[in-house]
């Protein structure tokens, strides 16, 4: 029986009712209920789509995947020189490779820590870990407090059980189980049911927790490098004995900071290079570096005395200064016909032979002072152990056994005001190539010899000193990753050493006669382990040895 309501259904205006031609609103309009259970299955569509992508996202084969990805993407920052540490063999790629070097350049091959592709893989990893973690450790801290799963029914369906019947009352049979179960160090759970007792046992859960700590660690690994990188800095400078600086971007040859470094921000510590001592092997090649620096916690604070070396850097509120190399810097006298004399003029000259030291760098005077508006410039081959072969300089040795110096000098405009950036290192060739700068002599030098060029310009070798290469790194993570390396490390070896296993037992009385003594106990057991069953069936074994030590068997049999 259908019950209609006459105000509703039998009014002409009421779309539930008839319409004038006599049909009902059902045969002449769409059903309100398919309309809208049509537009619901259109709305939900978008959001079955979100909610399988974020479960493909957030499954720990993602998270794997994403982790080899990260380690792909990385390859090419070893295998391309990267702007952020070497921009001078950046700019030397270029010009080797004038046509492949444009386009590696547009796919960030040599930004690739700071490419968009980079990025975007680190974060999707950020968010798999993150999303992958919290429910498992959130499923984990209730399995924690949960007692042993109950005893299945049927013991025989799993891989391995045993049934063994003895001459011992149920409780003592349950007791003495569930003793050795927990002088096994597992979790006992121990129930009664009609005829006898029910016992679940299970160890090794923190096999999970190894799990959980590896990818914790992982991922708190990673926000420690991702922290370093944008709130660390790092800055390289070259610095000649007798000389110093100051912690600022301003005073370093090359540095690289994080987006978020405040450059005004910086810890105020001033360095000075009191003295440089290097040692060499007995083929002349570089052994270590030591260098006696005075350390100011800021300008014209007092100075502390210490000693760095390669390994050994100084260290001071995060901060740490490292010698990662050494060189010469000659030292020259310049006379000028009018009688003017420039004296001690030094550059560091870079090393271009790493076992021989040879060494090449250019000594810059922007202003003679003559009101010429001339520069002058020597540009210059340093050899520690100086050798003559043909007419040319060579060095033999990385020790200063012989230094001497082939010098070319140059007069006219070094183009150092043009706002063209260009290297302390190296002359612009284009100011040569135009002739604005020109040529006024060569020669080589032993110390104290002098060279007199085309307009009268006197050139006096002094000597040398040595400059340190010293770079002064701020990595705010750098605890935390150490810390977090550490515990992926514990977390792995739980993981890898810890069996999970589980042990169920039921424990069923029977009388064999009417005599309250002859009572016999079946004792059904079963066991499961994660990664195999070998160990599991020892487990039993030893079990059951235990039970029939005590008791004549009955019977015996499983598998």
């Amino acid at each position: 029986m259908v019950l209609e309501r006459p105000d509703e259904f039998n009014d002409p205006s009421s779309r539930h009712g008839y319409s004038e031609d006599g049909m009902t609103d059902l045969q002449t309009q769409p059903d309100r209920a398919s309309v809208a259970a049509h537009q619901n299955s259109v709305l939900r569509r978008p959001g079955r789509w979100l909610v399988r992508r974020w479960r493909w996202l957030t499954s720990m084969r993602t998270a794997v995947v994403l982790l080899f990805l990260l380690a792909l993407a990385a390859v090419p920052g070893s295998l391309f020189p990267q702007r952020s540490l070497t921009p001078s063999a950046v700019a030397r790629y270029f010009r080797e490779n004038p046509d492949l070097a444009p386009v590696l350049d547009r796919l960030w091959m040599f930004d690739v820590f700071a490419s968009p592709w980079f990025s975007a893989i680190y974060l999707l990893l950020f968010i798999s870990l993150i999303g992958c973690l919290v429910p498992r450790c959130t499923e984990h801290l209730r399995a924690l407090r949960a007692e042993p799963p109950p005893v299945p029914r049927h013991l025989h369906r799993l891989p391995v059980h045993t049934e063994n019947t003895v001459s011992l009352p149920s409780e003592t049979v349950a007791e003495q189980l569930e003793a050795d179960l927990r002088s096994a160090r597992f979790r006992v759970s121990r129930r009664s049911i009609p005829g006898g007792v029910e016992i679940s046992a299970e160890r090794g859960r923190v096999k999970e927790t190894g799990n959980l700590v590896f990818h914790v660690s992982l991922l708190a690994l990673l926000v420690a490098l991702a922290g370093g990188r944008l709130w660390g800095y790092e800055g390289s400078i070259l610095v000649t004995e007798g000389d110093g600086f100051c912690n600022s971007f301003q005073q370093y040859d090359r540095y690289v900071a994080g987006p978020l470094v405040d450059p005004d921000g910086l810890t105020p510590l001033c360095f000075d290079l009191e003295d440089f001592r290097a040692t060499y092997e007995p083929n002349g090649t570089p052994a270590s570096f030591t260098a006696d620096i005075g350390v100011q916690a800021e300008p014209g604070a007092a100075t502390e005395q210490t000693t760095i070396g390669v390994n050994d850097p100084f260290r001071s509120d995060g901060d740490r200064l490292y010698v990662t190399g050494h060189g010469f810097t000659p030292l020259f006298t310049v006379t000028l016909p009018g009688g003017q004399v420039f004296e001690q003029l030094s550059a560091p000259f870079l090393p271009r032979d790493s076992t021989t030291f040879a060494s090449e760098g250019v000594v810059k005077l922007p202003d003679l002072g003559d009101g010429s508006g001339d520069g002058f410039a020597l540009e210059g081959f340093f050899a520690p152990t100086g050798l003559i072969q043909g007419g040319v300089l060579t060095s033999v040795d990385a020790r200063p056994l012989n230094p001497q110096v082939a010098i070319v000098g140059y007069r006219g405009y070094l183009g150092l005001d043009s706002g063209a950036p260009q290297s302390v290192f190296t002359l612009d060739q284009r100011q040569i190539d135009v002739g604005a700068l020109n040529q006024i002599g060569e020669a080589n030098l032993d110390i104290g010899e002098s060279a007199e060029f085309e307009d009268g310009t006197v050139v006096r070798f002094d000597g040398f000193r040595e400059f340190a290469a010293l770079q002064v790194s701020h990595d705010p993570g750098q605890v935390a990753v150490l810390i977090s390396a550490i515990t992926m490390l514990l977390g792995l070896l739980v993981t890898l050493l810890v069996r999970r296993e589980r042990v169920f037992a039921r424990i069923a009385s029977s009388q064999v006669s009417s005599s309250v003594d002859d009572r016999s106990t079946t004792v059904s057991m079963a066991g499961l382990a994660l990664g195999g069953n070998g160990d599991i069936r020892e487990r039993l074994h030893g079990l059951t040895s235990s039970l029939l030590g005590d008791s004549q068997p009955g019977q015996h049999h499983g598998r």
